[in-house]
């Protein structure tokens, strides 16, 4: 990996970045296949920025669905067609036992999946709907979880392994908020936000615990554009719908829509 490429990311991703250059180089020199774990929208961006100046490899990203956010890689050499590469995705269906409790969110599913000791990166897209969810999971671990999974947020469910092509994707809800702030400045807007002062907000800031676009962003003056998806570790994440006019006392309207 150049020093070069070094100098233009964070440097909590620079491991990463070795990582998925080890992967290039082992598939253009030594003709190796790798299937990743899943991948955040970074990591696919500097993978993809990465092979873009590679010129024997070939990638093929997965999630399961054509919006997927979270995607597993395949990397080989360009001569190896990918289309039919499985890529081992899975989908683990959860339904309530009792269908009277349908108010469990992203954050219930996803907390209960990890509390069983799973790594982040195993999981992929979490679709939660009225009726249970359907997770997207590496499938070397989907029998485990239907063996395991018992409950969501105190709430008893059913678990069954279905193949990625019976996915039925849910689209993010968003719980939409209007704010004025005196400018779109990152603090500012996450204090709002998460209705905490400022003061408070800059110290997670700081100490790279908030991410804009999923890259960690340790400026609390950075200014924030329509389109902007901003998370703050613990305090989950919202997206930036709309900058409008200034109000009579110079302030910005800004709308906001929290992920649920």
């Amino acid at each position: 990996m150049s020093k070069n490429t070094h100098e233009h990311v964070h440097p909590d991703e620079r491991e990463f970045v070795d990582r998925a250059s080890e992967w290039l180089e082992g598939a253009a020199r030594y003709h190796e296949l790798k299937l990743t774990d899943f991948l955040d929208p970074r990591q696919l961006q500097l993978l993809s920025m990465l092979a873009n100046s590679e010129q024997d490899v070939a990638i093929r990203l997965e999630g399961g669905s054509p919006q997927a956010e979270r995607r597993r890689a395949v990397i080989a050499p360009d001569y190896r067609d990918l289309g039919d590469e499985d890529m081992k995705l899975a989908v683990l269906s959860i339904t309530p036992a009792d269908s009277k409790f349908t108010e469990l969110a992203h954050g219930d599913y996803m907390g209960s999946v990890l509390g069983l000791g799973m790594k982040r990166s195993k999981i992929g897209d979490i679709h939660p709907r009225e009726d249970g969810c359907h997770i997207v999971v590496a499938a070397e671990i989907a029998d485990f979880l239907n063996l395991e999974l018992r409950q969501v947020h105190r709430v008893s469910v059913f678990t069954e392994v279905l193949p990625i092509a019976s996915l039925r994707a849910s689209e993010s809800e968003l719980a939409e908020m209007e704010l004025t702030v005196a400018s779109p400045r990152l603090d500012g807007i996450v204090s709002d936000v998460y209705r905490m002062s400022r003061a408070k907000i800059l110290a997670p800031i700081k100490a790279g615990r908030c991410r804009v676009n999923w890259k960690v962003e340790e400026d609390p003056s950075k200014t924030l554009r329509e389109g902007d998806t901003v998370s703050l570790q613990g305090f989950g994440r919202f997206r930036v719908l709309e900058i409008g006019d200034l109000t009579k006392k110079g302030r910005y309207r800004v709308r906001i829509g929290k992920f649920v």
